[in-house]
């Protein structure tokens, strides 16, 4: 870190009145983590010379190669303003180093930084707007969460102001104040359901706002006694919660995507990167549904995506296309859910999508009817196939992918893969209540 920034840094958090300062990291399933210090240790952590015990975060590194540093970006510095103004807590966001200060090659945000250089290498920066949906649930007379929702509201109601009401404004204006700018925030499908989106930025930045807004959004809720949760399926029978990925490439400050001449007004490089996006999707899944329960939520039915292929005028799609051209044109990954580490999910998608143009790869034809209407023929005639149905066949999927395994360093990927199969094989084994049900008295 240069003196200058090490010096703004300093100078804000004694205007803030700052006395404790969080360094924030997340691990490679994208838990945040933080190391709290005093603001006295400012200066000494703005050096990297916070040290952690890397062997107690899971797929970091063992227990005789366990020192850690935080490297902190002075960009990140942020207040978290639901704390007392006098005893103020600030926050820095940090890549995980080596002892010797080499970038540590399972940091989530560093795997990131690896993609963007690529795209620079190639004259390209990276945007990203996400779409984050989350439920509000009401909490137990133990203060635990269940999943009765306190709405009975759909798509963009405007119910009479309750708790969920009045908790969304208030994580909105708390944005603000962190710096967000925030475009819209609407009721989602589903009771209890919501929305939050903000202003698309280079991916870096939006991957870490993505960390600090659930923890935004986890930490209004409780203030309005409700639990805020961004599991993709919480309740059988509605709608799960998606984060779908606004993607775009620009180029000497245009949008690369862009074309006024082109088909659909879109570019070579558009129909590349869209290309690069379906060729890899069942691979690209492991990362961006991570969990046993985001393929509870990528069934037909409820609008969240299945098949691979895209379109501009329909949303059964995985990839869409759209309306706005111009600066905005964009492309709409639809299968991400908010259980996903964004930095990893931005990475294997960006790295999908450069192969896509490095290969010259052509998407097939657009589909512009409703996929899920469609006969399993009528599918198989058009060449449309499907995501992965369980976490099982999406780690199988990701194990054939090499240039996802590239994207992720084998690193990540060893530690990932092992801990997914271990979590699938747990939930395999498992006799669930529905079983139970099901089956306990019958047999």
């Amino acid at each position: 870190m240069d003196l200058a920034d090490k010096e703004m840094v300093l100078e804000r958090a004694r205007q803030d009145r700052v006395k404790v300062v969080r360094l924030q990291f997340t691990d490679i399933f994208g838990v945040l983590k933080n190391v709290s210090i005093p603001v006295q240790q400012l200066p000494k952590a703005l050096d990297g010379e916070i040290a952690f015990d890397g062997s107690s975060i899971d797929g970091f590194v063992r227990i005789e190669e366990s020192d850690m540093m935080l490297r902190p970006d002075p960009a990140t510095y942020a207040v978290f303003p639901w704390k007392p103004r006098e005893d103020s807590v600030a926050r820095l966001i940090c890549d995980v180093v080596l002892a010797d200060n080499k970038p540590f090659c399972g940091c989530p945000r560093t795997v990131l930084k690896l993609a963007l250089a690529e795209a620079a290498a190639m004259g390209y920066s990276f945007m990203v707007g996400p779409e984050a949906e989350f439920f509000l649930f009401q909490l137990d007379a133990q203060g635990k969460p269940t999943t009765i929702t306190q709405d009975q509201a759909g798509y963009f109601d405007l119910a009479p102001v309750d708790r969920g009401e009045d908790a969304r404004r208030d994580m909105v204006l708390t944005l603000g104040t962190m710096g967000f700018e925030v475009e819209a925030s609407h009721h989602e499908d589903a009771p209890g359901q919501h929305e939050i989106d903000f202003k698309y930025d280079d991916a870096l930045a939006v991957a870490d706002k993505v960390v600090t807004f659930k923890l935004v959004v986890r930490t209004i809720a409780q203030t309005h006694s409700l639990h805020a949760s961004f599991m993709p399926k919480p309740i059988y029978g509605v709608a799960g919660s998606g984060m779908h990925l606004n993607q775009s490439l620009f180029k000497d400050g245009k949008n690369a995507f862009y074309d006024p001449a082109g088909e659909g007004r879109l570019s070579k490089e558009a129909y590349h990167y869209i290309a690069g996006l379906l060729a890899h999707a069942r691979g690209i899944t492991a990362i961006t549904n991570p969990i046993v329960n985001s393929y509870k939520r990528l069934v037909s039915g409820f609008e969240a995506p299945v098949y691979i292929a895209w379109s501009a005028q329909n949303r059964s799609p995985l990839v869409r296309i759209p309306s706005k051209r111009g600066a905005s044109t964009r492309v709409e990954l639809r299968n991400p859910d908010p259980s996903c580490n964004p930095y990893l999910a931005f990475a294997v998608a960006l790295k999908s999508g450069l192969d896509g143009i490095k290969e010259g790869l052509l998407p097939p034809p657009a589909v512009d009817r409703n996929i899920y209407e469609m006969t399993a023929t009528e599918r198989q005639e058009l060449g449309i196939a499907n995501l992965p149905v369980n976490l099982q066949e999406a780690l199988d999927e990701l194990k054939k992918d090499k240039l996802l395994q590239e994207a992720l360093g084998p690193h990540i990927f060893q530690r990932y893969v092992a801990a997914k199969q271990l979590e699938w094989d747990m939930y395999r084994t498992q006799v669930h209540p529905w079983e139970i049900k099901q089956y306990l008295s019958r047999y």
